[in-house]
């Protein structure tokens, strides 16, 4: 009876020694007994991905971290992100809508390389990066990340239809907060309202804008017709001063040049932290603009912030669309209220309430937001 008895206690501890040392392997491998799903991403890709996804880190797709903080209304999810897109939560409404995104961690990307150590210190449950670099996609796949894919570029800079195609990819990991008609329906519905606007004038009488895409003592940046200006000056009407240079993305100029363009209006983007009236005193650098017809009748601009610089896409595509219009042809949207028509597009798409001041904001862009570039 006692060896009985001696027997059956070894095997109940055995058994609680071996539960007890499977408990912390399961605490561990947490993720192995997720249910998980496939996506395509921009590139083609295949990747799976949990169901539950609670730690997203973005690299070098700027503007994404904003549009993930709107779309869950919260950016709780937002563990690492770059100092370029920070810089921008920093300044403006971003940081204010979503406090908790300023504590999300920069320090496992440097410009655009990316330290698998201090990533994997994040946990990331999905990984987003620029589809344009496709060695980085490679480095973090080797490494074991679940790399998706989000390019700017594949659908010619064509602001409208890249924030619906980064909302779709989106709405498909996080199907429960699918925003994919939505945000479609209304960016289409501003489009064709201001196409229509401004279809009939002649060519003569338009506006010919130049945009200022960076600015500083050695340099200066602007975009030609494979850009995101281009894809602005078209949706609204007016030509791009830059429209004969066919270099891909930003392309450095001269003052001849843009004497020889002359135009008649400057958008300045938030990848400079220079303002319109640096322009009208000549205080940067040796450049004289005085000589330029926007800088004599005071109509050059620094492009919206709201929650990411608006140049690129992001959530404030459909409203920048409205103020850009606004801005250049202001007699044929003189029914446009563009800070009532912000509140109700963040209200009816995302569901957010906006105050008067936090969409007036979004047009008087802080110049520190423009720092690093």
């Amino acid at each position: 009876m006692m060896k009985r008895l001696i027997s059956i206690l070894l095997a109940v501890l055995l058994l609680l020694s071996a539960a007890g040392c499977a408990a912390p392997a399961d605490s561990e491998s947490g993720k192995a007994n997720q249910e998980t799903h496939v996506v395509i991403d921009h590139d083609g890709v295949e990747v799976e991905l949990p169901i539950d996804v609670n730690r997203i880190v973005v690299c070098d797709i700027l503007p994404l971290p904003s549009v993930l903080a709107v779309f869950f209304d919260s950016a709780d999810k937002i563990v690492g992100m770059s100092g370029t897109s920070m810089s921008a939560a920093e300044n403006g409404l971003l940081g204010e809508l979503y406090p908790e995104i300023l504590d999300a961690e920069t320090g496992f990307i440097n410009g655009s390389t990316v330290n698998n150590e201090e990533l994997l210190k994040l946990q990331p449950d999905v990984v987003f990066y620029n589809a344009s670099r496709t060695e980085l996609g490679q480095q973090l796949r080797s490494a074991g990340f679940p790399a998706v894919a989000v390019s700017v570029n594949k659908w010619e800079y064509n602001s409208i239809e890249t924030l619906n195609h980064w909302i779709e990819l989106i709405s498909e990991i996080f199907p429960d907060n699918d925003k994919t008609e939505t945000v479609a329906a209304y960016s289409e519905q501003i489009y064709k309202m201001v196409q229509e606007r401004v279809a009939d004038i002649p060519d003569a009488e338009r506006e010919t804008a130049f945009f200022l895409y960076q600015y500083s003592d050695t340099n200066i940046q602007t975009s030609g017709q494979r850009f995101f200006g281009q894809w602005w000056a078209d949706a609204i009407g007016v030509k791009n001063a830059a429209e004969e240079l066919s270099t891909d993305n930003a392309v450095a100029v001269n003052m001849e040049q843009i004497y020889a363009w002359n135009p008649s209006l400057i958008f300045m983007t938030n990848f400079t932290t220079a303002s319109p009236d640096d322009l009208y005193g000549n205080t940067v650098g040796t450049y004289d603009w005085s000589r330029i017809q926007a800088v004599e009748a005071k109509r050059a601009y620094k492009m919206p912030l709201g929650m990411y610089r608006s140049y690129t896409p992001g959530v404030d595509t459909p409203v920048t669309l409205l103020w850009l219009a606004k801005t250049a042809y202001p007699e044929l949207f003189a029914d446009i209220d563009v800070i009532a028509e912000t509140k109700k597009y963040y209200k009816e798409v995302f569901g957010i309430d906006l105050t008067d001041a936090q969409a007036q904001s979004i047009f008087a862009p802080a110049a520190d937001a423009g720092s690093g570039f």
